[in-house]
């Protein structure tokens, strides 16, 4: 894997989730993805895909930071921390979120296989 590959990808991956662009989330998500939301829900690629393209998900500005890439052989696991806003169900929303993503290299591409995301509370609520 070169060092920029999974930072390409991740970059690719965020302007998509911008654009809403369903074809480029059905590339780099793999059909077996596991995903938990803020909530503890776990969904699938089918819900995540369906929210891009109905509307459920609108996101206006996905700011990332402190983003850490380790790989461990065909496994790559990316932590990061995201300042999104947008609408979600049509409500408007503006949170900051951390994110782990799991990559995983088979049959000649990079995909995402599961991972979580937990929206950053402030301390005062």
């Amino acid at each position: 894997m070169g060092d920029r590959t999974i930072e390409n990808l991740e970059d690719k991956l965020r302007q998509a989730m911008l654009t809403s662009d369903v074809p480029v989330l059905d590339e780099l998500i793999a059909d077996d993805l596991v995903w938990t939301m803020h909530t503890g829900q776990v969904v699938g690629k089918q819900f995540d895909l369906e929210a891009h393209r109905s509307g459920v998900f609108r996101f206006t500005t996905l700011d990332i930071s402190d983003r850490q890439i380790h790989q461990y052989g065909d496994c790559v696991v990316v932590t990061l921390k995201a300042e999104i806003t947008g609408t979600l169900s049509g409500q408007t929303f503006s949170e900051t979120y951390r994110f782990t993503r799991i990559w995983v290299h088979r049959q000649d591409r990079w995909q995402i296989v599961a991972g979580h995301v937990s929206q950053i509370l402030p301390l005062d609520r």
